[in-house]
């Protein structure tokens, strides 16, 4: 481990406030389920996001679901689950970011920030090569996140050009890629 680099990250202005806090970022574990939904349910103030997390969970799809802890609390959660791209003649498998939520009382601290990073490092090292996010054009491109649709990658759903978005996690992984994105299933419900 090169100390520098981990003393480096803990020390960026960004992070500097969650560094004060202790704040701990691990996989999820099933100890975690009550107060993951609670957070999410929180964090989008309805109850539709903590309820595909845990159909996600339960239907047995391979996720990774991270959590942010503070002092024994989970007070964020970042799931990514697999993903299909499609067009006439080949399909290819990637990942897909959200929901992603802190707490309303631990927003604005970087945390979300910090679960992105670690989430995105995370799916690099399960074998992904690409990242598709629907969600703020504003944010997410601070995560390497750019539109998808002048790639020639489109959403299945009704989404905006500006906040369907994609990212590399592995240099030149969207080389001949074009098609349609597909979520899985049970994201049609949310």
């Amino acid at each position: 481990t090169d100390w520098r680099v981990i003393f480096i990250w803990l020390c960026s202005p960004e992070c500097s406030m969650i560094a004060a806090m202790r704040l701990k970022i691990r996989p999820e574990t099933a100890a975690d389920a009550d107060q993951v939904f609670a957070v999410e349910a929180a964090a989008f103030d309805r109850p539709a996001e903590a309820e595909l997390v845990q159909k996600l969970q339960q239907s047995g799809v391979e996720t990774i679901s991270l959590v942010a802890v503070l002092d024994d609390e989970v007070v964020g959660h970042i799931l990514f689950s697999p993903m299909t791209i499609k067009n006439d003649e080949e399909e290819w498998t990637a990942v897909g970011l959200g929901p992603v939520a802190v707490s309303p009382n631990h927003q604005n601290k970087g945390i979300g920030s910090e679960l992105c990073r670690a989430g995105l490092a995370a799916c690099l090292q399960a074998g992904y090569e690409l990242a598709f996010v629907l969600g703020h054009s504003n944010y997410y491109p601070r995560f390497g996140f750019t539109p998808s649709a002048p790639l020639g990658l489109r959403c299945e759903f009704n989404a905006p050009d500006e906040a369907f978005m994609v990212t590399e996690l592995v240099p030149g992984a969207l080389h001949n890629k074009r098609g349609t994105v597909y979520y899985y299933p049970l994201f049609s419900g949310v």
